[in-house]
């Protein structure tokens, strides 16, 4: 007959069972740490060197980590469910402070679907909630996974939540504005259409059509908008990282939200 000690510690192991089987299935950082662990491959030795540069530095200004990590299988979890215990596992963000965004991405590879999730620490909640989250997938970085530009929608993701935690607009702002650029696109139709009806009339009396050309070139720059791929000051870096030591310990379960294609 069991006895109620034995019972007890055969309950305990068996609850503890699915926390070591899922250990087991995410994977360790890669060693030295980085913020950029793409298992899965898709990115360049320079679009990684390039891509950990920009968030280092931004880690280093801020404190705030901002992880992505790409796989090809998610061993069977949901990818909230994987990205949140990655986070733990990893200790993704200042302990103190719940500062970490984990960004994962399971490319599409042949029939199976891509998807892409942004699982935020509880210090970061506030700063990007779930309707953005989602808002940021759906809108920056699907587009260009769905073109196979994985660097390009990585770093369009990165930039609105870099900009979000410094201010530069609110979490409301984000989710309410409409983009820019379809404006832009029926104003340059607009300038278009006038430059080339009246171009051959100005052509003779000025002799060149040079002086036209600082204007489309800032209207051009007006319309790239974030989706052009670069993001600001940051230096594409050289691929030499040191000083981070990986993550501190912050907890997860805050904010969260993904996509498909």
């Amino acid at each position: 007959m069991i006895t109620k000690q034995l019972r007890n510690i055969l309950l305990a192991a068996a609850l503890l069972l699915p926390n070591i089987s899922w250990s087991q299935d995410i994977p360790d950082p890669m060693n030295p740490p980085r913020l950029v662990n793409d298992f899965a491959g898709i990115l360049g030795g320079e679009e990684r060197d390039a891509l950990e540069s920009m968030l280092r530095g931004y880690h280093d200004s801020t404190s705030t980590q901002i992880y992505v990590v790409t796989v090809n299988d998610l061993s069977g979890y949901d990818i909230s469910d994987y990205a949140f215990r990655l986070g733990e596992k990893w200790g993704v963000g200042q302990k103190s402070k719940n500062n970490g965004v984990v960004i994962l991405i399971k490319p599409k590879v042949g029939n199976q679907k891509g998807q892409a999730f942004i699982a935020t620490g509880y210090g970061m909640e506030a700063i990007i909630p779930d309707a953005v989250a989602r808002r940021i997938v759906d809108n920056e970085m699907i587009p260009y996974f769905k073109t196979n530009s994985y660097y390009k929608g990585i770093v369009a993701g990165c930039k609105v939540i870099i900009d979000l935690a410094g201010g530069e607009y609110t979490a409301d702002a984000y989710y309410k504005k409409e983009s820019p650029i379809p404006g832009i696109i029926l104003l340059i139709i607009f300038f278009g259409f006038i430059f080339l009806s009246g171009g051959r009339r100005s052509k003779l009396r000025s002799g060149s059509i040079g002086k036209n050309i600082p204007f489309w070139i800032l209207l051009g720059s007006m319309g790239s908008g974030r989706r052009g791929g670069g993001f600001g000051g940051f230096s594409s870096g050289s691929g030499g990282f040191g000083g981070f030591s990986g993550g501190g310990g912050g907890s997860f379960g805050g904010g969260a939200a993904g996509g498909s294609w």
